[in-house]
């Protein structure tokens, strides 16, 4: 805390800022039927809890973080700090399950890759192997981990939080390069301060790594137009990866161009022919290792980009969340009202560096991207604006407080309320019966699902989850009639799992039956009965565990009934 013989004045900024920390909190949760998101929504994530408990856990935390900011390791070295810290932060939420049913596609693509190596990925991608929408190098990555370290979910979730770690720290180097050095590790450090997304960082998604080579193509064509030399290679290399991990970074590399105008502006990379030089060279090179690629998918990612704007950009404005929900409950509101303060103080400095902090939010406000989840990679865009609107706080330590609360609070509010709401979500089910499955003593699960009428969702995209977390081998039973009729899963959200259709390794044909198998049953809900040829399949088994864990907020509950040969219980 402040010096106890600084000025009153000061003491009384330091409990301002704590009260208005709570005041905030308070605010929040009174105001919590305002958040739309449709993960971690405050009014599921605090429908059960009492917000005075939070009270000595937020000062706690306060207390924590204000201490390691203060510690003069940190200081020296504040880019280990940021990747330690925000990896530690990620690891606490690898316990949630995979609570967005699109990881089936990057699991299913992930394993073609472990089971039958990457000259097959890269091969049938778009072909065999369903990409719908996807782009293929983060599915390419995590299969790699998968053939190099084993198919367990935990090297993906060290991985992702790696990434999140080199986001962190990747945000403190562009910072100190824009501006100062604690301007870009208070940015790096209020990534910590947006508790949805250690929602993302568990998954086995493609959002985090695309944030993560979002913000190095960034830094690296700064530096590239700065420095030159070999950071013109890695620029290009780090924009390839970009271009090839999700579409919407496609646009959001225009925020390459507003950093060669900063460049030009301020001469720092050399002459104005020095500076484009660079540019070009880096661009070319760019061009080739991303175009390559592209060429030889260019029917599949044509018919993809076509897709995408037929049935995706419409969809948008039906599955949208509110700014409100985005930038007050899922974002910490201190860094978005630095974050608006910042545009002011730019304006009055005529900053000629701050367009390349604000152009990706720009683009976020202007285009109506309302979903956070596209919106996560433009998070340390925001971050580096709020600590750039934070250089009005003239006095470090009351910079470092303020930091310490919106961190020590969004923790808080993560860590409490919104990984409970996801271990009580029902696709935990998934993971607890695949855990149940490696303890039973059988060599191999086949796996069957029912169809229902209550939910969007096609429970054939269960199956590779529960084979994410089991070690035994997977065969799926498939039924053909669950098919819907097109007309209703044409503009869903969820029509890729109507769409999706699971590998041909699940499907092994007499490899599948002997009596050395469990049986899993996947349904939405408790199921009443089961149809004549699963009935059939069950002759000598007895039910050995039902999984049915559900919050109720979703029309996806995925619960999974267990039988075991009668010998095995």
């Amino acid at each position: 805390m402040p010096d106890n013989n600084a000025p009153p004045e000061r003491h009384l900024r330091f409990i301002l800022v704590t009260l208005l920390t709570f005041c905030v909190f308070f605010l929040l949760f009174v105001f919590r039927y305002a958040d739309d998101n449709r993960l971690t929504s405050w009014r599921w994530a605090f429908a059960h809890v009492n917000p005075a408990e939070f009270i000595p856990l937020i000062f706690a935390g306060i207390f924590i973080v204000y201490g390691l900011l203060r510690f003069p390791f940190t200081g020296r070295n504040p880019a280990p700090f940021l990747f330690v810290s925000s990896f530690a932060a990620s690891s606490a939420f690898w316990g949630s399950p995979e609570t967005i049913v699109d990881v089936s596609r990057y699991f299913t693509q992930a394993k073609h890759l472990e089971m039958y190596g990457a000259r097959y990925f890269l091969t049938e991608w778009g072909r065999t192997i369903n990409a719908w929408t996807d782009l293929p190098l983060v599915p390419f990555l995590y299969g790699v981990i998968f053939r190099v370290f084993g198919e367990a979910r935990v090297y993906i979730q060290i991985f992702t939080g790696l990434l999140f770690a080199g986001t962190t720290v990747l945000t403190y180097l562009t910072g100190r390069r824009l501006w100062d050095k604690h301007t870009g590790f208070f940015a790096g450090l209020m990534l910590l301060g947006i508790p949805y997304i250690f929602s993302q960082t568990p998954l086995m998604l493609v959002d985090v790594p695309t944030m993560f080579f979002l913000s190095l193509s960034v830094y690296a064509f700064i530096r590239a137009l700065d420095t030159g030399g070999p950071w013109i290679a890695a620029s290009s290399a780090a924009v390839s990866c970009a271009v090839f991990s999700k579409y919407s970074t496609w646009m959001m590399l225009s925020v390459l161009a507003v950093v060669f105008i900063v460049c030009l502006r301020r001469g720092t990379g050399g002459t104005a022919r020095v500076c484009t030089g660079r540019a070009v060279v880096a661009a070319v090179l760019a061009a080739v290792l991303a175009g390559i690629p592209a060429l030889l998918k260019f029917d599949v990612i044509l018919d993809q980009i076509r897709f995408l704007r037929e049935y995706q950009v419409p969809g948008l404005k039906r599955w949208g969340e509110s700014f409100v929900s985005t930038f007050l409950f899922q974002v910490h509101p201190f860094i978005t009202a630095a974050g608006l303060y910042s545009v002011y103080a730019a304006f009055k400095k005529r900053d000629p560096r701050f367009p390349v902090a604000g152009w990706l939010v720009f683009l976020v406000v202007l285009l109506q991207i309302r979903r956070s989840r596209y919106v996560l990679v433009v998070f340390p865009m925001l971050t580096l604006m709020a600590s750039f609107g934070l250089q009005a706080v003239r006095d470090m330590e009351l910079r470092k407080y303020i930091v310490s609360c919106i961190v020590a609070s969004s923790l808080v509010t993560a860590v409490f309320a919104y990984l409970p709401l996801l271990q009580e979500m029902a696709p935990v089910n998934l993971k607890n019966a695949g855990r149940f499955l490696n303890s039973a003593d059988v060599e191999k699960a086949v796996v069957f699902t029912l169809p229902s009428g209550d939910t969007a969702v096609n429970q054939a995209v269960s199956v590779p989850v529960l084979d994410l977390f089991t070690d035994k081998a997977v065969y799926y039973d498939y039924d053909p009639a669950l098919s819907p009729p097109p007309e209703k899963t044409e503009t869903s959200p969820l029509r890729f799992t109507w769409e999706y259709r699971n590998p041909r390794y699940y499907y092994a044909g007499e490899a599948s039956a002997g009596e050395n198998a469990a049986v899993a049953v996947i349904s939405n809900g408790i199921p009443r009965s089961m149809p004549g040829r699963i009935e059939r399949r069950l002759n000598g088994y007895r039910k050995a565990a039902v999984f049915s864990v559900s919050t109720g907020l979703f029309g996806y509950r995925p619960v999974v009934t267990v039988y075991l040969p009668e010998d095995r219980l």
